[in-house]
């Protein structure tokens, strides 16, 4: 096994091996492993000690923040309050000053009193307690040796921790699923009790004891469950499910939020009430010793069980699942599965075992599906087909929503350089901050400004810098003011505006520059509303500006393009944010140059409305603005190839050299590589943590979904031009189309890219 070892954030401390029910579906009493038989009834108190220490080991060792103890049994309120109270002490007491300490119990509730729940709160003991929904669901398995049912007490516990003095320790409900149980009247009788989350868990099952299925249907699970769903979301969700929640997670990109699904690495160590550590307890369901590691407190470190072979099995993600697996659309949602659903005997070694047979080593019997493989394709399938509409990000495929997103992620940014700033920005910034909030309530001018792409390039930089301690809070301030500045001329608004001019240049973003003095030289200036134009005035001189006239030496304006049906977007030579491409931007284009280069460029629009209309016509609205990029022998890029900024959606550097047949399809691609770069910044169309390979029809090896995807969208843009593109990209599609990296925005991106495809 290769790879970091991964620190365990989470233990599972027996204090009583014993319970005060006879669950017929019991993994620790009814199933394989009936170890439990030679353990001592309590955990002692050299147990709770070295395990208290050794956690503190651990936490020291890899500077764990936090770290979660599930106090379990057999049913640990039967350890007595004073155990739990040893046990609650010691391990704060190791804990003090090295991490924070989440202390949970689960139990059946029977014997749970106030005097147990003060105990609690002095310790903050948080509690989950296993209820399987109404009292004929319930028991069905959860019933005393004598056959009495349990579910008035349960409930009567349940009730106890709703009380106003407990209820912020109620961790919520665990309820085992037996799919003869009606699921309707379960989740009913769950909710009526307001828990604060509800933990669906699947009975444990293995290949060679398979799961109960009442009806012979083999996705007899998911649909028990997806009934479930539809009334948990008919009623608008009341409570965190995690199952639910799980998938849905994972279908948009994030992580897994249960151990029975997903690809996250197990985090998790189970210390028994003699001071064994072994592996998972539901392991306990495959073979009798299966969650054997050989160690224990006393002589071993918990690095020297994360290290364990059956351990490391769990913690490999994708490389840790079968074949079959991980050729699976779903695999990234269900991770295969909890790996004891996997057991089947005689299709392997153990996975390290030191109690069963076989010897370390491998994945053994695990190296299969999950016995609910069927039920788990079925439950993420119904869930995502459920809730596709509202899970979709609007901006995938709706080139507005889009605008809108990439609009909202800089108004953040903007906000989030404030906060980060945290009052180290002082007059100068403040002033600046006040004056942009007043202009903004008068005008949208502001807004409009600071959606030009280039503004992101600044408000990145200085809120690394803000992060890293070290703001130009005057240079900040001076940027705002310019924007002010920028925004009250657009809006026509009667302020003025005092704005810094660097190097003899007045800067007004999005308008123009104008030369107050020499190179070298730096000072104040006040910008006012002028007829036609606006004047600045300095210490010694004013100026009057007439924005549109270019021919007055000092003031040189943000060109347009706007000419022969072309669209009217900036030519922004001028920008000083603007060299933000992987090739450098143009210094600046003469007047001639520049009318050179803007003919051409409306020349290559009008090839690009002619060969793909509405590829032409989204980037019209889209686009905001084009920058010329400087021709160079050793280019940072590609040479003769638009770029899409590194930050900002709405500009392109374009080269200054080429005729219009060759500056349409540069613009095209540069334009297919933003837009896709625009989605990634404000959405997830693909999961980041695997290590998916794909084959590339234009790559001799395989690439990252991440290249794959952009290669095919790149592709089918400009499959009009070329049919190599077309047959690529539909074959990179086909790769795409079972890939269980892509969220469910990116398999909607997947439809339209393909639609798109067919119409070429």
């Amino acid at each position: 096994m290769t790879g970091p070892l991964v620190p365990f954030r989470e233990i599972v401390l027996k204090v009583h091996s014993r319970c005060d029910l006879a669950c017929d579906h019991c993994y620790i009493y009814e199933h394989a492993d009936q170890s439990w038989r030679t353990r001592p009834k309590a955990i002692s108190d050299e147990a709770i000690s070295r395990t208290a220490l050794r956690l503190a080991e651990h936490a020291t060792t890899h500077a764990l923040p936090s770290v979660s103890v599930i106090l379990h049994g057999g049913e640990p309120l039967l350890a007595g309050p004073a155990r739990l109270r040893r046990v609650c002490e010691e391990l704060h007491h190791a804990l003090d000053g090295v991490a924070d300490l989440d202390l949970r119990i689960h139990t059946n509730g029977l014997q749970l009193s106030p005097r147990y729940l003060d105990l609690f709160d002095e310790f903050g003991v948080r509690v989950g307690i296993s209820l399987d929904g109404d009292r004929t669901a319930n028991d069905r398995h959860r019933r005393f040796a004598d056959g009495r049912s349990s579910h008035p007490l349960v409930l009567k516990a349940v009730e106890l921790l709703r009380q106003d003095r407990y209820r912020h320790l109620d961790l919520g409900l665990l309820c085992t699923i037996d799919a003869a149980n009606d699921p309707v009247a379960v989740y009913d009788a769950l909710d009526a009790l307001d828990p604060p989350r509800i933990d669906f868990l699947l009975p444990h099952a293995t290949w060679d004891e398979p799961p109960p299925r009442p009806d012979g249907s083999p996705t007899a699970y998911a649909d028990w469950l997806l009934a479930v769903f539809d009334r948990w979301d008919a009623r608008g969700r009341p409570m965190p499910v995690r199952l639910f929640d799980s998938v849905l997670s994972t279908l948009t990109g994030g992580p897994s939020l249960t151990e029975s699904l997903g690809l996250a690495p197990t985090d998790l160590v189970v210390v028994e009430t003699d001071g064994t550590l072994e592996q998972v307890d539901s392991l306990k369901s495959a073979y009798e010793g299966a969650a054997a590691t050989g160690f224990d407190v006393f002589a071993h470190t918990f690095d020297e069980v994360a290290a364990h072979p059956g351990v490391r099995s769990r913690q490999l993600g994708l490389a840790g699942v079968s074949e079959e697996c991980r050729r699976c659309p779903v695999v990234r949602s269900c991770g295969g599965g909890l790996y004891t659903h996997r057991y089947r005997s005689g299709s392997g070694t153990p996975p390290g075992g030191f109690g069963g047979p076989g010897g370390p080593g491998g994945f053994g019997g695990f190296d299969n599906p999950s016995v609910y493989c069927a039920d788990l394709i079925a439950l993420i399938g119904g869930i995502e087909s459920r809730t596709r509409a509202e899970t979709v990000p609007p901006a995938v495929g709706h080139p507005a929503e889009l605008l809108d997103a990439q609009h909202e992620l800089t108004r953040s940014m903007l906000a989030e350089l404030h906060a980060a700033l945290d009052g180290r920005g002082g007059e100068p910034w403040q002033e600046a901050w006040e004056l942009a909030n007043a202009v903004e309530r008068r005008s949208d001018g502001l807004d409009t400004l600071f959606a030009h792409p280039y503004t992101r390039t600044w408000l990145a930089e200085a809120i690394a810098a803000a992060r890293d301690g070290r703001p130009d809070a005057p240079g900040l301030a001076r940027r705002v003011q310019a924007y002010v500045a920028a925004a009250v001329l657009r809006g026509g608004l009667d302020t003025p505006v005092r704005v810094h001019h660097r190097d003899g240049v007045l800067v007004l973003p999005t308008l123009g520059a104008l030369r107050l003095g020499p190179p070298g030289e730096s000072g104040e200036a006040e910008v006012r509303l002028a007829e036609k134009g606006f004047v600045v005035r300095t210490g010694t001189a004013e100026l009057r500006v007439v924005r549109a006239d270019e021919t007055a030496g000092p003031w040189r304006p943000v060109r347009r393009l706007g000419r022969d049906g072309a669209p009217d977007l900036a030519l922004d030579d001028i920008d000083p944010y603007r060299d933000t491409f992987d090739a450098p931007a143009h210094p600046g284009l003469g007047r001639d140059e520049a009318a050179d280069w803007s003919g051409r460029l409306a020349a290559a629009w009008a090839l690009l409305r002619e060969a793909v209309p509405d590829q032409a016509a989204q980037a019209a609205v889209t686009l905001s603005t084009l920058t010329p990029l400087a021709p160079v022998t050793a280019p940072r890029g590609p040479a003769g190839r638009a770029a899409s900024p590194a930050y900002g959606y709405g500009a392109l550097g374009v080269p200054v050299a080429g005729d219009p047949a060759a500056l349409a399809p540069a613009l095209l691609r540069g334009f297919r590589r933003a837009t896709l770069r625009a989605l990634t910044e404000v959405t997830d169309l693909y999961a980041l943590d695997g290590a998916w390979q794909r084959p590339a029809p234009w790559r001799e090896r395989p690439v990252p979904v991440s290249e794959l995807l952009a290669g095919a969208h790149e592709r089918v843009g400009l499959a009009a031009y070329d049919r190599r593109h077309r047959d690529h990209a539909l074959r990179a599609l086909d790769t795409l189309q079972d890939a269980a990296e892509l969220t469910v925005g990116g398999k909607s991106l997947l439809t339209t890219l393909r639609a798109e495809a067919d119409r070429v």
